[in-house]
């Protein structure tokens, strides 16, 4: 009896949910923007593929490494603590970086008062800038440059270059002064840009010095210093975003094992897939409320941080919220069952099946889009005019359409079998897909976003009846786990790849057009493979045994049926037999 009260298998689905919940919440503050940051720092399309893809295969490979480990070594709470603690911790790195922008590109959402007060402050700022820098004091060094050039007498030497250079910049200076009698708002600022230009040119290193340089440094800090802007954020990024993504990926596999083994434990394993609905309702939470906050607050916030910044304190504080509940999850440790085996066992049963090759082949081609739509689907609305607002409002409907599919399950299962539900989905998201190429507004993503009903709901509800035909008895969430793991994130980090330089190429608009085009070819084809395949029918226990009483009585009826009629074919078989030998 004591035993069986230590075991609260509702408030183990509460705690999980609630996990599940603010997990999901912090993500999708950040992670859906996260493209967004890195255009706004300067990167190119392919250095954001590179890094997402990155991102991907420390999943990929590091999930089910972690679990392993964590299982082995009974540590599975302190896991799951150090990743929230850690997590939280290396989201705020990015924001050691110094800031990459236009002045007032930061309040593009404000009122309008507020922008042309803007506008007008920084055509002030650069008409007494252009006011400072009369045309007289150019034209004497671009002459001295152009006769010694053209007279062969040879380039100027160092000391009268930074003579004039210094002439200059105090000519400006000086006559900086002489206008900020009549402008003295504007005044300082100009001063003190000109002083900052002036330093930086006493600090210019000569030509002979820079072919030295690289001799001189050594390892990789000193490489990337003589590397340009853009390649140096690039190198931090893609480190920052590795060692954040190997910090926080261990918990979510940890903690679904921890639960799944604790319900198994208490023969309630078959409650384990609710929490899944908390985890989309989180997610749509998250990214909306993040996309609503940003765009409302961002003219108050501009003055002291920047709206990028919203979204990593968001993920950090939601992450550290999460670490008290997951202190307490419920959690069980099941040596008798090794998870590395069940997943090679669950490969090899994927690999055996026909049916279950081809689906697998479309969860690999959905990760592909997926990723393509995940890291350039906000830039497509940012170049019609959409904010931040339009964004977490649009993807958020998504979120919640794909969590009211199963409310229709029973309706489709009627209408259409599993493969071509399966059909229906990745048709849904090539359409889907096929449809944001031709964005023409801010609000013009919002309508396609209901086709996520099919393109998520429907997908993966059919990938989960093909779990249940192919797996044997404990196998069946190893084998989802190949899908929903190991093809959809292989899937989505070579779209991420392949993505960021196509879109370097040729653009957004025609990333998204190829990528439709192929995933509909793929859907017509999908049918006949699947029509030609053949089918392994394999026993579903659980059917079995809840099957009903008089199914297993007729059967047994027919059992004695069938060995009755047997013995008395034999028994005169034999009597026959014994009356020839008579004979």
């Amino acid at each position: 009896m004591r035993r069986t009260k230590q075991i609260d298998v509702k408030r183990a689905l509460a705690l999980a949910g609630t996990f599940s919940f603010l997990c999901s919440c912090s993500k999708a503050c950040l992670l859906p923007f996260l493209t967004l940051y890195f255009r706004q720092l300067g990167l190119s399309p392919s250095m954001t593929g590179i890094i997402m893809g990155a991102k991907h295969c420390v999943t990929l490979l590091w999930s089910p490494a972690a679990g392993v480990l964590s299982k082995r070594y009974n540590k599975r709470r302190a896991a799951i603590s150090c990743s929230l603690v850690f997590s939280a911790a290396a989201a705020l790195l990015p924001l050691l970086l110094p800031p990459v922008g236009t002045p007032g590109a930061q309040s593009s959402t404000c009122g309008v008062s507020n922008l042309s007060s803007s506008e007008s402050l920084f055509d002030l700022t650069t008409s007494t800038k252009s006011q400072t820098l009369p045309t007289s004091t150019h034209k004497p060094l671009v002459s001295a440059t152009s006769t010694d050039s053209v007279g062969g007498s040879g380039p100027p030497s160092r000391n009268d270059t930074e003579h004039s250079e210094i002439q200059l910049s105090r000519g400006n200076a000086s006559a900086a002064l002489n206008s900020s009698r009549r402008e003295p708002a504007v005044a300082n600022a100009t001063v003190g840009s000109l002083v900052s230009a002036e330093r930086s040119k006493r600090s210019v290193i000569p030509p002979d010095r820079v072919q030295m340089e690289p001799e001189n440094t050594s390892g990789f800090l000193g490489s990337l210093k003589v590397m340009k802007i853009e390649n140096q954020l690039f190198f931090l990024m893609l480190i920052i975003v590795s060692v954040w993504e190997w910090v926080a990926a261990p918990a979510e596999w940890t903690v679904d094992d921890g639960l799944y083994e604790y319900l198994d434990f208490a023969d309630a394993s078959d409650r384990h897939s609710s929490t899944e609905v908390w985890g989309l309702l989180g997610a749509a939470c998250g990214v909306g409320g993040a996309g609503l906050v940003v765009g409302q607050l961002s003219c108050l916030i501009a003055a002291h941080i920047s709206r990028s910044a919203v979204h990593f304190y968001s993920y950090a504080g939601l992450a550290v919220l999460a670490l008290p509940v997951a202190v307490y999850l419920p959690l069980y440790v099941n040596k008798k069952r090794d998870r590395a085996n069940g997943l090679l066992k669950a490969l090899q049963l994927v690999y055996g099946s026909p049916c279950a090759l081809l689906c697998a082949f479309t969860i690999l081609l959905v990760g592909v889009v997926t990723s393509a739509l995940e890291n350039f689907l906000l830039w497509q609305m940012e170049d019609h005019g959409s904010t931040e607002l339009h964004m977490g409002l649009s993807l958020a409907l998504a979120l919640l359409s794909q969590a009211a599919f199963p409310l229709l399950a029973g309706r489709v299962s009627k209408l259409l079998s599993p493969g071509r539900v399966l059909v229906v989905g990745a048709a849904s998201l090539g359409l889907q897909c096929f449809y944001y190429s031709f964005l023409w507004g801010p609000w013009a993503a919002l309508p396609a976003q209901v086709l996520s009903t099919f393109s998520s709901g429907a997908l993966w509800w059919a990938v989960g009846l093909q779990c249940e035909d192919i797996a044997t008895p404990g196998a069946e969430r190893s084998i989802r786990r190949v899908y929903g793991s190991l093809c959809l994130h292989l899937g989505r980090g070579l779209g991420s790849f392949a993505g960021g330089f196509v879109v370097q190429r040729f653009g957004v608009t025609w990333l998204y057009r190829g990528l439709a085009i192929g995933l509909m070819a793929w859907c017509a084809c999908l049918p006949v493979l699947q029509w030609k395949a053949p089918r392994q029918r394999r026993i579903n226990y659980s059917r079995l045994l809840a099957a009903d009483a008089s199914e297993a009585s007729d059967s047994e009826s027919e059992a004695e049926r069938d060995w009755l009629d047997k013995a008395m074919e034999d028994d005169r078989d034999n009597n026959n037999y014994e009356r020839r030998v008579r004979h």
